[in-house]
C-alpha cells in the first residue's frame, strides 16, 4: 500500500534543512533512558542511530553499571549515569528534570530492564516528561510500564508507542482489545482507549495508528495547542520492504528514528526552521511514519551486503544513504560530496 504523498511532502518539511542556517542543538537534542547492567546495546543503537539520522546531540541516561561500556561504544554519545539502585526517584528528580529541559524528546525503554529501581525511574521520567509537553517514544519494557498504568499515558497525544509482536499482544490485553478484532484494526483501538496515543504497530507490515474518538482522548492532557475540536482517525500501512533477517536491535533503531523525527517536528513547532503550517499534533504520526519506513528500508541494505551474517552494527552505516533514497539528495545536503 502506498504511503500518502501528503503524509511524505509534510514529512519532508519537518526535516531540518543542511544549508548552514541552524545552529548546534536546532536538528534536534535527543534523550534515551534505559541501560542497565545487563543491557547496554539497546540504549546505544537507540541513542547512535539517533545521531545517524540526523540529530546534533543525543543523551543515554542510564545505571552507572551500563555507563562504562556506552560509552565506550562512541564519544558521540553523552552518557549520564544517574540511575543508581541505591537512589530514590525522590534523589535523581531534580538531576533528571535539569536534563530533561535541554532535550527535545525523550525515548524510554531501550535497555531499560524490568528491575524495580529502573522501571521506578522509568515511571519518573514519564511523568515529568508529561508535565514538560515532551514528545515521548516508549518501547520495551517502558511498555510493561505503561501496560501495568495504562494512566500514565493515556490521553496523551505527544506519544509513540512501538511494540513488536509480544509486546503488542500483552498491550492489546492490557487495554481489553475484544478478541476477535482483526489483526489489522487492533492497533487503532488500542490507540482509541489509550486516548488517541500514536501505535506504531511493528510486524511484516508496520501499521501506524492514531484514533482520538474515544472517551479517553482528554485534550487537556495532550498539551498540544492547536489539538482540533473534531474527533479523528487515521492509519497508516507502511510495507516498505525490509531485510530478510530481523536481528535483535533493529527495533531500537527504529525507537532513535521516530524520536529523531519527533525532535525535527518539536524543533520545527519552536520555529526554528519551516513555515510553521504543519501542526504538531501531525508530528507523532509523521515520526511514526518516517522512522518505519527508513528503517525498514536500511534494514533491507543492510541484509543485502551482509545476508545471514547481519547484525544490528552493520544498520548504522545503512541509515544516511536509505535516509537519501527516501527523502531525496536534498534531505542529506545535496552536493555535500563535490568539492
Amino acid at each position: 500500500m502506498p504511503i500518502p504523498r501528503i503524509l511524505l511532502e509534510q514529512i519532508k518539511q519537518i526535516i531540518p534543512p543542511l544549508n548552514g542556517t541552524l545552529h548546534k542543538g536546532q536538528s534536534g537534542r535527543v534523550g534515551v533512558l534505559g541501560g542497565a547492567l545487563d543491557y547496554t546495546g539497546a540504549p546505544f543503537f537507540a541513542a547512535m542511530s539517533a545521531l545517524r539520522f540526523g540529530a546534533d546531540l543525543s543523551h543515554v541516561i542510564c545505571s552507572p553499571t551500563a555507563a562504562g561500556a556506552i560509552k565506550s561504544f562512541s564519544p558521540d554519545l553523552i552518557v549520564h549515569p544517574m540511575l543508581r539502585e541505591d537512589s530514590s526517584p525522590a534523589d535523581v528528580k531534580p538531576e533528571l528534570n535539569s536534563l530533561l529541559s535541554r532535550l527535545h524528546v525523550l525515548i524510554i525503554g531501550p535497555g531499560l530492564g524490568r528491575e524495580p529501581y529502573m522501571q521506578n525511574f522509568a515511571k519518573l521520567a514519564l511523568t515529568l516528561a508529561r508535565e514538560r509537553g515532551m514528545f515521548l517514544v516508549l518501547d520495551a519494557d517502558a511498555l510493561l510500564l505503561v501496560g501495568k498504568e495504562l494512566d500514565l499515558i493515556k490521553g496523551y497525544r505527544r506519544a509513540v508507542l512501538t511494540p513488536n509482536v509480544v509486546e503488542f499482544t500483552r498491550l492489546s490485553e492490557n487495554v481489553g482489545v475484544d478478541p476477535s478484532t482483526p489483526p489489522d484494526k487492533r492497533a487503532e483501538v488500542i490507540s482509541r482507549e489509550l486516548g488517541g496515543v500514536a501505535i506504531l504497530q511493528k510486524g511484516a507490515k508496520d501499521i501506524i495508528a492514531i484514533d482520538t474518538t474515544g472517551e479517553s482522548a482528554d485534550t487537556k492532557k495532550s498539551l498540544l495547542k492547536d489539538e482540533p475540536k473534531e474527533k479523528t482517525k487515521e492509519v497508516v500501512e507502511v510495507d516498505v520492504e525490509g531485510g530478510l533477517k530481523r536481528c535483535g536491535g533493529q527495533g531500537d533503531i527504529l525507537s532513535g528514528a521516530v524520536g529523531t523525527f519527533l525532535a525535527f517536528g518539536k524543533c520545527y513547532e519552536d520555529g526554528a526552521f519551516g513555515d510553521g503550517k504543519i501542526a504538531a499534533s501531525r508530528m507523532p504520526l509523521l515520526a511514526a511514519v518516517a522512522g518505519s519506513i527508513v528503517t525498514r528500508h536500511t534494514s533491507r541494505r543492510a541484509f543485502q551486503k551482509q545476508g545471514r551474517g547481519l547484525v544490528t552494527q552493520d544498520m548504522l552505516g545503512e541509515i544516511g544513504t536509505s535516509f537519501s533514497e527516501v527523502f531525496g539528495e536534498d534531505s542529506q545536503g545535496g552536493d555535500r560530496g563535490k568539492l
